[in-house]
């Protein structure tokens, strides 16, 4: 396993529908286990290929650090509801911007073994799946950001605001 390097927002790759995935082969494990690798590496809930440069339609997500999700050939067949709220992205460093997803998701996709599941989702699940199936079409959450993009203050830095 290793980690990629996450493709940033400018990167064209980023922007580019993805080709389904027809088999599972030692490449693809290889990818899936790099991108899981990857997403915690980054302290991220979720990462899509198109990501780490490979346009295939897979993603990883895990919410919680303990429910690690592979999704290949996602597809959403259902939503409900609205949820308003903070939304960032690994290919948008730094940044983060408010975003009106669904408040329920269910989306059925295949995992690692080509085996047919169906998942459904609320509140950070549901955002989480829609932001990655996204990115699986060549879209970025900044297309849907209500307002302008804000700077994400890092947690850690010292800086006194506005002090004088």
């Amino acid at each position: 396993m290793a980690i990629r390097n996450i493709r940033e927002i400018g990167d064209t790759v980023l922007n580019k529908p993805c080709k389904e995935v027809k088999e599972i082969t030692p490449r693809t494990r290889e990818l899936i286990n790099d991108m899981i690798e990857t997403m915690y590496a980054a302290n991220g809930v979720g990462l899509a290929a198109p990501q780490v440069g490979v346009l295939k339609r897979i993603v990883v997500i895990d919410c919680t650090g303990e429910d690690l999700m592979v999704m290949i050939n996602p597809r959403i067949i259902e939503t409900s509801g609205e949820q308003t709220g903070g939304e960032g992205c690994l290919s948008v460093p730094g940044k983060s911007g408010i975003v009106t997803r669904p408040n329920y998701v269910k989306a059925v996709a295949y995992d690692e073994n080509m085996q047919l599941y169906e998942v459904e989702g609320t509140e950070l699940l549901a955002r989480a799946i829609c932001h990655e199936l996204d990115h699986l079409d060549g879209h970025l959450y900044v297309e849907k950001v209500e307002g302008d993009l804000m700077d994400v203050r890092d947690e850690d830095d010292d800086d006194d605001w506005d002090e004088e």
